[in-house]
C-alpha cells in the first residue's frame, strides 16, 4: 500500500437508531425535538405500498397536526421541491419527515431549504451555498439504496434543462435516520437489485475517489463486503430480514463512504441520463458501473484487488483480484436480472449531449483516472453495442 499524507475532517451530523421495529422509535423522537406540525415527504409508491400508514399512526399518537406530500417524482424535481416548499411554510412546518428511497429525501431536504430561505432552489446548487440551517429532518429509508438518510447532499432535476444538479451542506443532513428493515422487505425484486447496485456504486466509488480518506475508505470497503455478499439473497427472497437488514446497513456505510469522499463517472452518467430520460437513478448507476470500472482499471489495480478480498474473492496478484472485482460486478447485475444499458432508451444521437452533461457534473474531477468528454463518448457507445 503506498503511504500518503491524509488531511481530512470528518462529521456525521445525522443520528442513526437501526435495527428491527426501530420506527416505533418516532414518538420518542418528535417529542425529544419538541416538533408541533409535522409535514410528511414522500411518494405515490410508498402510498401504495400501505408503508405510510404505518408512520401515520405513530405521528398521530402523539402530534394529530400533521400535512403529507406524496407528489415527489421518481429523480426529484426543481417543481416537487417548490411545491413542497410552499405547502410546508403555508402548514407552519417545524420538521420534516422523509419516508421512502432517495427520491423524497433528496425532496425533503431541498424543501427545507427553500422554506427556510426562499428563491429558487438552483439558487443552492454546489456546496455550502446558504449559512442559516433548515428546518430539522427525519428519514425513513424504505429501500437500501441511496444512502441519502446519512448524507449532506441533495440531486434535484432541473425540469426546464433537463439537467441534475447538487446541493451539499452540512445543514441539511438529516437530524435522525430511523433505519428499520423490517420497511424494505416489501420492495419488489427488481428495485432491490436497482437500488442495491446504486448502494455497491456509492460504496466502490466511496472507496476509489480521489477525494477518499480513511473513514470514508473504511465504510466503502467494509459497504461493499455487505452488500456483495447479500444482495443476491436480498433479490432472491425479499423477506430476508437477515439480509434486508445487511443490505440497508451496506446503503447507509456507502452513503457515509461517499459523503465524505465524493461519487464519479459513473454518476456523471447516470445523473445526464436522469437528467435527459427521467431514468430511475439507481438502475442507470447499475447498467454503467462495470463498464467505468473497466476504464479506471489500470488507476485502481491495488483498490479493487481490495474490493474484491471484500467480495470474498481469492487471486494470486493484485492484477488478477483487480480483474476478478470488475467481473463479479457485471456478473452480479446479470444474476439479480438488471437489464442492459440499451433498455434504458437512450438514443445513439443524444450520446454528445450526454457525454457534454457527463463531463460538466461536478464530480467528474474525482474519478481515479481522468475522463474527458471524448473519454466519456467512448464508454457511451462501447454500452451502446452491449
Amino acid at each position: 500500500m503506498n503511504s500518503r499524507m491524509y488531511d481530512f475532517s470528518f462529521i456525521l451530523p445525522t443520528r442513526i437508531e437501526f435495527g428491527a421495529g426501530k420506527i416505533k422509535k418516532l414518538p420518542d423522537i418528535l417529542k425529544e425535538v419538541g416538533a408541533k406540525h409535522p409535514f410528511i415527504v414522500t411518494d405515490p409508491g410508498i402510498v401504495k405500498a400501505g408503508i405510510l400508514p404505518v408512520v401515520e399512526d405513530l405521528l398521530k399518537a402523539v402530534i394529530p397536526d400533521y400535512i403529507v406530500f406524496s407528489e415527489v417524482e421518481a429523480n426529484p424535481k426543481d417543481k416537487n421541491v417548490e411545491e413542497g416548499a410552499k405547502l410546508a411554510k403555508d402548514f407552519g412546518a417545524d420538521l420534516l419527515i422523509a419516508v421512502g428511497g432517495g427520491s423524497p429525501i433528496d425532496c425533503a431536504k431541498a424543501i427545507s431549504i427553500l422554506m427556510t430561505l426562499g428563491g429558487k432552489i438552483r439558487d443552492y446548487e454546489g456546496r455550502n451555498n446558504f449559512a442559516t440551517l433548515p428546518i430539522p429532518l427525519i428519514a425513513v429509508p424504505t429501500t437500501a439504496g441511496t444512502g441519502s438518510e446519512v448524507t449532506f447532499s441533495s440531486v434535484i432535476t432541473d425540469s426546464s434543462e433537463k439537467f441534475k444538479f447538487s446541493i451539499r451542506a452540512e445543514g441539511i443532513a438529516p437530524k435522525v435516520a430511523l433505519a428499520d428493515p423490517e420497511l424494505t422487505v416489501t420492495l419488489p425484486p427488481m428495485l432491490t437489485a436497482a437500488t442495491g447496485m446504486d448502494a455497491l456504486t456509492h460504496a466502490i466509488e466511496g472507496y476509489t475517489s480521489l477525494l477518499a480518506e480513511p473513514i470514508a475508505e473504511a465504510c466503502g470497503l467494509y459497504a461493499v463486503s455487505l452488500i456483495s455478499k447479500n444482495i443476491r439473497r436480498a433479490v432472491e427472497c425479499g423477506e430476508d430480514l437477515g439480509a434486508r437488514a445487511n443490505m440497508l446497513a451496506g446503503s447507509i456505510l456507502a452513503g457515509i463512504s461517499f459523503s465524505h469522499s465524493d461519487v464519479a463517472s459513473v454518476h456523471c452518467i447516470a445523473e445526464a441520463l436522469g437528467g435527459k430520460y427521467d431514468a430511475p437513478h439507481g438502475l442507470c448507476n447499475s447498467v454503467v458501473l462495470s463498464e467505468i470500472m473497466e476504464y479506471n482499471l489500470p488507476y485502481c489495480v491495488e483498490k479493487y484487488s481490495e474490493i474484491a478480498k471484500s467480495m470474498g474473492l481469492s487471486f494470486s496478484t493484485k492484477e488478477e483480484g483487480a480483474q476478478m472485482a470488475t467481473a463479479e460486478v457485471k456478473r452480479m447485475a446479470k444474476d439479480i436480472g438488471l437489464p442492459s444499458f440499451a433498455s434504458l432508451g437512450v438514443k445513439m444521437e443524444d450520446l454528445e449531449e450526454i457525454a457534454k452533461n457527463s463531463f460538466r457534473n461536478g464530480s467528474n474531477s474525482s474519478n481515479p483516472r481522468p475522463m474527458s468528454e471524448k473519454d466519456y463518448l467512448t464508454v457511451l457507445k462501447k454500452l451502446m453495442s452491449q
